[in-house]
């Protein structure tokens, strides 16, 4: 049985390829490919194999790193002097997730003559001096001897991830989806180390409105945008042409570390796209060294037998490994026989293993212990061969010869045919296959009962030779080419090449391929030079080749090129007629190489050559040369653009063509011409010609413009100036005005024509000149004539001129002065103005009042002005008007200047009107008028005491003090004044008083006890009469307390009674101080102060002292002048002493309440705190009530109540009139109660309308006017 061999399918289903192990014809492989296959126990066990159909998956990557190595020809090893080349594709597709690789393609084992060997693997591209280098390679690779059936056969599809055992590496890896930004991906690739490379990518920009965003990582996470440096860097180019963003990633002398799966990101708006890529930094090699499996396994170690199954790339060229340390100590390979899948990447990490990929192959492919079968004694061979047309017997020997047994091919069941015989001969089954075809190479299988056994035939294809090679062929452009080959088979598959290339013949192709029955035919039907080169046909017995040579036609000028001079603007068209027609050429102007736009056309057509130019430009001047292409002779001629001469105004951007210019400032006029040839430019102002050797004012013209220099701009240079051009072409004149500007002349000096008190009026003319420009208005300035600070006035322009300045001090002479405003600036100032001085008469006089009346005299009186002024006050005028009159008569002739006045010789019975003036240096004020009339006539004024709010309580001093009480009074005519004291004349030796006609005035110079009383004042006009009552009292220090008795003296503590003093110093006794003398030093000290009580207890006194004691009296004068001691002392008797008591009973101090200081009427200020005060002394402690009105006083948040040692006190929060009435104090315990009342009267009343607007209710309003009204009626 001849040995059986593998091959591809192509897939349309065509071979690819075939081998013949005793052929003696060279084989040609284009293309050889290796697959890594699984070891036969997994299709012996039943696995489920990936069906590929001959087709290669998707690849996972864009465009894989591709290396060939090819073989060079070796005719006296095949017998034939046509080159036998191989190839070797190495294809690496990377995973950037889990950096898994994909390898797929079928696989073959070496035939016994081991000249041929295939592989594909994946590899990181050649170095580039490796990239075209010929070398024979040969690879053998153990355990790989098993075939594997065609159909259904298992591809090895290994992926790496974290704990995966090599049964989960056989799964599909989907593809990912395509991209929609990156138009040029970064490939993966490998560097030296201390080497350099570049990664690109790429992102066409024409639906893009902005640059997109591209980041850089190393791994899952680590972005590069943040490491970049010495060792890498970023770069970013835009092509504006072709519209492509261009990103760049440089990794400089790369490192070991550098090494591992990188990945890039671009963002744009919603769209997102990313590209992973590997990068394989390799290190210096040396040869080749027996190694362990930890070495074996390391990436670094290539070129030795079992690396170079894992990498293939180590073949390419043998390097020498590192040299390795001592053997290792342990077995590898039992350990990870031993282990579970999952610490296969943890053992290997443990020992070193970097290529884990590698040796999950190599454990995949370790034979493992078959089981043996109980239906078959003998089972199939794994793969059988058999030539194409030849008959192939395939036999099965059953343990059981009574099971049913079937046949399949690629899983159908095969029925008995004359193609397909089945024979039994003892326990051995045989099926037969007569006349093989293509259409049998298939995966078979037979089940007997529950198991099965299966294998894979090979067809083999015989060779086909070449009969009639193709002939050289020379001819020219233009004309057809036919390449005629005859083979020794009909149908058979050639492959034609050109230059070693395949040719491509698709739908688009200038390549034709057709065959017909053994012929087959390469056509080629309009030639170029490019057809030019060896062309070769190879099939799978021979190859032939020939030479192509494409020359070109002679060339002939049928119309040349023609000079021309065109107008600028105007089309250009260029006209050649040449032979060949359908040789193209190219365009150049000036040696530049033309390309068709928008604005050119280039057009061929057979023979005619054009190029039009829309609208020419300056630019389209110069030389032109067609240049057909392929030939060295060329068609030239000469154009000339002219254009008449243009000044070009609008660039200048102003309107009218007027410029204008501060004066002082430089002007440069440049101005755009145009013209061709360049015209000449002349510059005038009027008649006079601008030179351009001028001194302030010069004209210059230089390239494609002419321009107008003035250094200091003056008011002269203001006007029109022209602007002449002429060249051969015509003449053009424009003109252009220039206007200078300048600040306006200073106004005149400003006159005053009005001055007030703190203000004046000013006016000004405008200025003669405004300088060229609208005067927009003006800025006011002042100062102090001794001054020379001026103080600008307004800050916002004056459009006006006039103006008044206010805020000025009376009686200080200033100057005012005037700037002028335009656009330009501000003029200098204007003279000062003349000195004035502000001065404003008084204000009116205030509070005029009619003062007294007789029958025939008025006395008025009032109070000074309220503002006076820098002037002064000269005095008053007085007039009066007669009612029924308008003359109104002045009383005095003279100024007066006291504020009252009296106006004799008036009629009695008449009514006059009088009003007052204030007049000073400015003239006279406004006058204070009277508002009514008054009538001369003595009239009757009751009297009423005007008692001062401090002298309705008791008016209280000390001894010594002076008292000085004034109390004001009304009444007319004047009236009579008495005082009485207790009912009794005062004695004027004791107490001086003064009368005058509104007030009297009671002064005591030193106060004395005697002095304390009760004064009753009377005023009286005629039967008319008012009293008051003041109470005044004079208090003085206390005397000490009459006696203080030791009552008990018991531990630390002493108890003392006394009784208070006979002289209380005309005031209440507010407390006492005790203290306290150790009888050895008689040094006092202080128990306790402000003591209220008559009797106390003093504690921790120091046993075994003995003790004096003394107490002050105080009131509100202070402390008495001496203090009562006791006469016995107290001895704090120390432990273990008798001490003899004496019995005594117990004092009851329960007592009912009585008060010792009563309310007393209090006048109280609408809106001001007012307060009631009084002492209760009981025992229980009483409570304490306060009433208004016989009504009690709960929870009002206008009233405080406090209690303190007594002493009770109501405030009254900012009281108002219906607050006034009668309040009580009432004080109850178990023993009695007591109370006192007083009066408070509110003075300050409200009106009806602010009672409602405070929120006080109705009731207590008509409760308050009624009140009121009792009151006035009483009065």
């Amino acid at each position: 049985m001849p040995e059986p061999t593998k091959k591809d399918e192509t897939p349309n289903g065509q071979p690819e390829e075939s081998v013949a192990p005793d052929s003696n014809a060279a084989l040609p492989l284009p293309e050889i490919s290796l697959e890594v296959s699984p070891p036969p126990e997994a299709v012996a066990e039943g696995q489920e194999p990936v069906e590929t159909d001959g087709k290669k998956p998707e690849p996972t990557e864009p465009e894989p790193v591709q290396a060939v190595v090819a073989q060079e020809p070796s005719p006296a090893e095949n017998g034939s002097n046509e080159p036998q080349p191989v190839e070797v594709g190495v294809k690496e597709q990377a995973e950037s997730a889990n950096t898994t690789e994909k390898e797929e393609g079928p696989c073959s084992p070496p035939p016994p003559d081991d000249d041929e060997a295939a592989a594909t693997t994946p590899s990181p591209t050649p170095q580039a001096e490796e990239a075209n280098t010929l070398k024979k390679l040969s690879i053998e690779l153990p355990n790989d001897s098993v075939p594997l059936p065609e159909m259904g056969r298992k591809d090895s599809v290994w992926s790496l991830g974290e704990g995966q055992a090599p049964e989960d590496l056989d799964k599909p890896i989907d593809t990912p989806p395509r991209s929609t930004l990156l138009i040029e991906s970064p490939q993966s690739a490998s560097v030296p180390v201390g080497g350099d490379i570049t990664f690109v990518a790429k992102v066409e920009a024409k639906d893009l409105l902005r640059k997109p965003t591209v980041k850089w990582f190393k791994g899952k996470w680590m972005d590069l945008a943040s490491k970049t440096g010495k060792h890498l860097q970023l770069k970013e180019t835009f092509e504006r042409l072709t519209k492509i963003h261009t990103f760049e990633m440089h990794i400089i002398k790369a490192k070991d570390n550098y090494a591992g799966n990188y990945r890039c990101e671009v963002t744009y708006k919603d769209k997102f796209d990313s590209c992973s890529f590997d990068l394989e930094v390799k290190e210096v090699e040396q040869g080749s060294q027996n190694i362990d499996i930890r070495s074996a396994f390391k990436r670094s170690s290539e070129g030795q037998e079992d690396a170079g199954e894992l990498d293939f790339s180590g073949l390419l060229k043998h390097r020498e490994p590192k040299q390795q340390d001592d053997a290792p100590d342990v077995d590898v390979w039992e350990i990870l026989k031993n282990a579970r899948p999952d610490q296969y990447e943890k053992i290997a990490f443990m020992y070193g293993i970097t290529d884990l990929r590698g040796l999950l192959r190599r454990m995949k492919k370790i034979p493992k212990e078959e089981k043996k079968s109980e239906a078959f004694a003998k089972k199939l061979e794994p793969a059988y061969q058999v030539d194409k047309g030849g008959k192939i017997r395939l036999v099965v020997d059953l343990a059981d010869p009574t099971v049913d047994l079937k046949w399949y091919k690629n899983g159908q069941e095969i029925r008995p045919s004359p193609k397909y015989i089945f024979e039994h001969k003892g326990t051995q089954r045989i099926m037969v296959i007569n006349n093989c075809s293509m259409n049998d190479d298939a995966a078979y299988s037979v089940a007997a009962g529950d198991e099965k056994c299966a294998t894979e035939l090979f067809v083999k294809e015989l060779p086909v030779k070449i009969v009639k090679g193709i002939e050289a062929v020379k001819t020219t452009v233009n004309e057809r080419i036919e390449l005629e080959c005859e083979v020794t088979e009909e149908g058979a598959q050639v492959k034609w090449m050109k230059n070693g290339v395949e040719v491509p013949t698709g739908v688009r192709s200038r390549y034709r391929v057709k065959s017909e029955g053994t012929k087959h035919f390469l056509v080629i039907d309009d030639a170029s030079r490019e057809d030019t080169g060896t062309y070769s046909i190879m099939a799978s017995g021979g190859t032939s080749e020939a030479h192509v040579q494409v020359d070109l036609k002679p060339l002939k000028v049928y119309q040349d090129l023609q000079d021309a001079t065109v107008m600028l603007g105007q089309p250009l068209k260029l006209h050649c007629e040449i032979y060949p027609g359908n040789v193209p050429g190219r365009w150049y102007r000036n040696g530049q190489l033309i390309q068709p736009n928008d604005r050119i056309t280039i057009i061929h057509r057979n023979k005619v050559h054009r190029l039009e130019i829309e609208a020419s430009s300056l630019h389209d001047a110069g030389d032109y040369t067609f240049v057909p292409e392929g030939y060295s002779q060329s068609l030239s001629a000469k154009i000339h653009i002219i254009d008449p001469p243009r000044v070009h105004l609008e660039s200048l951007n102003f309107p009218d063509n007027m410029v204008t210019i501060v004066a002082g400032n430089k002007l440069r006029l440049e101005i755009p011409i145009s013209g061709e040839p360049a015209p000449r430019v002349v510059w005038m102002k009027g008649e006079r010609v601008i030179l351009e050797s001028g001194h302030r004012v010069r004209a210059e013209t230089y390239g494609d413009q002419t321009s107008l220099t003035i250094d200091i701009t003056e008011r002269e240079d203001s006007g029109n100036y022209k602007i002449v051009l002429q060249n051969e072409a015509g003449e053009a004149t424009a003109s252009v005005k220039i206007k200078v500007v300048d600040i306006p002349d200073p106004p005149e000096a400003p006159l005053v024509p009005v001055v007030g008190g703190d203000w004046c009026s000013m006016t000004w003319e405008p200025p003669k000149y405004d300088g060229g420009s609208p005067i927009l208005g003006y800025f006011i300035e002042r100062k102090k004539k001794q001054s020379s600070r001026w103080m600008r006035l307004n800050f916002d322009l004056i459009k006006e001129t006039t103006f008044e300045p206010k805020k000025m001090i009376e009686g200080v002479p200033y100057e005012v002065r005037i700037f002028a405003v335009n656009a330009i600036g501000v003029s200098k100032p204007s003279e000062p103005s003349k000195a004035f001085t502000p001065l404003a008469v008084t204000s009116e006089p205030t509070m005029l009042v009619v003062d007294d009346v007789t029958d025939t005299t008025v006395t008025v009186k009032w109070r000074p002005p309220e503002t006076i002024g820098a002037a002064g006050l000269d005095g008053y005028l007085v007039e009066y008007c007669i009612e029924g009159g308008n003359d109104w008569i002045v009383s005095n002739t003279e100024l007066t200047e006291k504020t009252k006045y009296t106006i004799t010789g008036l009629t009695p019975g008449s009514k006059i009107t009088v009003r007052v003036k204030a007049i000073n240096a400015a003239g006279a004020s406004a006058p204070r008028t009277l508002q009514h009339s008054i009538l001369v006539k003595e009239v009757i004024e009751p009297p009423k005491i005007r008692v001062p709010r401090h002298l309705k309580q008791t008016y209280t001093r000390r001894v010594g003090e002076a008292v000085n009480l004034v109390v004001p009074f009304m009444g007319k005519p004047r009236p009579k004044v008495t005082w009485l004291k207790e009912g009794k004349p005062i004695e004027p030796t004791h107490v001086s008083i003064r009368n005058t006609d509104c007030d009297s005035i009671i002064f005591i110079r030193k106060a004395e006890r005697s002095h304390s009383g009760k004064y009753e004042m009377t005023v009286q006009v005629e039967n008319h009469m008012d009293t008051a009552i003041i109470d005044i009292q004079i208090v003085d220090l206390p005397g000490p307390p009459q006696c203080i008795t030791i009552e008990d003296v018991w531990g630390g503590n002493v108890a003392l009674v006394w009784t208070p003093p006979k002289d209380n110093g005309n005031a209440p006794i507010t407390g006492y101080t005790i203290q306290k003398a150790d009888k050895k030093t008689m040094e006092w000290y202080t128990c306790i102060e402000h003591y209220h009580r008559t009797c106390i207890t003093i504690t921790e006194l120091v046993v075994g002292n003995e003790y004096f004691f003394r107490i002050y009296a105080e009131n509100m004068c202070g402390l008495s002048e001496s203090a009562t001691q006791t006469k016995k002392s107290a001895l704090i008797v120390k432990e273990g002493m008798q001490v003899k008591t004496h019995d005594f009973n117990d004092h009851d101090f329960k007592e009912a309440p009585k008060f010792t200081q009563p309310l007393i009427n209090t006048f109280a200020v609408a809106g001001y705190n007012a307060t009631l005060n009084c002492s209760v002394r009981a025992n229980p402690r009483p409570k304490v009530i306060w009433m208004k009105n016989k009504i009690t006083i709960l929870d009002d948040p206008r009233y405080r109540m406090f209690s303190n040692q007594g002493v009770c006190t109501l405030e009254i929060r900012k009281p108002s009139p219906y607050d006034g009435g009668m309040y009580t104090c009432k004080a109850i315990n178990d023993l009695g109660e007591a109370q006192v009342d007083c009066k408070l009267e509110v003075k300050g009343g409200f009106t009806f309308y602010e009672l409602m607007q405070r929120g006080v209710p109705l009731h207590l309003i008509d409760k308050y006017m009624n009140e009121h009204k009792i009151v006035d009626q009483e009065k």
